[in-house]
């Protein structure tokens, strides 16, 4: 009964009771923290294609390009300057941050449609001031149908992930967010 194995077993456990009480104490320190900060996003220019989808239907879909002074959409070009501070979400559980750029709209045939425009990863001891001008969309904004043009409310929005060291993986909106219209024609030239 007080054998070296039975010793260590129990040592063990108790280790691993300690452990898990300890990680359950560093999350709940966290757990209900406000990880919102406000968001600045301000659209310059939007610029919309007409492009063959191969990939479906003999049919021509909507291609958009979003230029955010530093982030686009594509075939849908709008211009932007998104401005944010992340320094307030950081913490002692804070590992990393997923930052997405989303828009999103209805059509006719789809009462939500979302987009993932451009993302990236914060990393902690990276610098957390983001001021990103006139910057291209990370993926294309494509639309599989015509449900871009002359839409007039189309919205981006720049929501994060927080990754933890332990503990629930919160998904956060930013405090701001924009709408805006779609041309009502398509851009001709062949440069986007």
């Amino acid at each position: 009964m007080n054998t070296v194995l039975s010793r260590a077993n129990s040592l063990f456990a108790f280790s691993l009771s300690v452990m898990a009480a300890l990680t359950f104490g560093c999350f709940i320190t966290t757990a209900f923290k406000n990880r919102s900060v406000p968001v600045q996003i301000q659209v310059s220019k939007v610029l919309l294609k007409n492009v063959d989808d191969f990939t479906g239907p003999r049919e021509r879909s909507d291609l958009g390009f979003v230029t955010f002074f530093n982030l686009v959409k594509s075939y849908l070009c709008v211009c932007l300057n998104v401005l944010l501070h992340l320094q307030p979400i950081f913490d002692w559980n804070v590992k990393e941050l997923f930052l997405y750029l989303s828009a999103e709209y209805s059509t006719r045939s789809n009462v939500l449609n979302q987009v993932v425009l451009w993302d990236k990863i914060v990393l902690r001891g990276e610098n957390t001031k983001l001021n990103l001008r006139d910057m291209k969309s990370k993926y294309f904004f494509f639309d599989d149908g015509n449900g871009l043009k002359a839409n007039k409310n189309i919205t981006l929005t720049l929501s994060w992930n927080v990754v933890p060291n332990a503990g629930i993986l919160p998904l956060v909106m930013g405090s701001g967010h924009v709408s805006l219209p779609f041309p009502e024609s398509y851009e001709t030239t062949k440069s986007y």
